[in-house]
């Protein structure tokens, strides 16, 4: 049975290593992975250039994260089926909503280096731990200096 496991990711280099962890983990249980990169409550502007009108979001940001994120792991990891996704929503409820959209078996989150109060409110690990229907993971992505 293959397994599917869904990784947030947001630029960062903490979320790249958690990134890389769930590739790890992905094919050690010849499974898939699924990037998400959220990108909170959509919003999108009209440029016009000359004659030409681009229309440029928030939620495309999101998916060129992702998708760069995704080449990344390709390179490392090439026989991996990697898939990528933007994801309304503040980082914790996105991860669980894909998570359930996909049927994922594992979410895997970093664990940025977080001090003081903010260790205790506003996790996305904890946010995600209490809400998901399947196993979490929390992955170590920071070094000590």
């Amino acid at each position: 049975m293959s397994k599917t496991i869904v990784c947030g990711v947001d630029g960062s280099e903490t979320a790249a290593a958690a990134a890389r962890k769930a590739a790890e983990l992905a094919q050690a249980f010849g499974g898939r992975l699924h990037l998400i990169s959220a990108y909170g409550k959509f919003q999108a502007e009209t440029i016009t250039v000359g004659s030409d009108k681009m229309l440029l979001s928030n939620e495309q940001d999101a998916d060129t994260i992702a998708s760069q994120v995704a080449l990344s792991v390709r390179k490392e990891f090439p026989d991996l089926e990697v898939t990528v996704a933007p994801a309304e929503g503040q980082p914790g409820e996105a991860l669980v909503a894909a998570a359930e959209a996909v049927d994922a078996d594992v979410i895997v989150v970093g664990n940025k280096r977080v001090q003081g109060i903010a260790r205790v409110l506003g996790s996305v690990a904890r946010d995600v731990a209490a809400h998901a229907h399947c196993d979490v993971y929390v992955a170590h992505t920071h070094h000590k200096a």
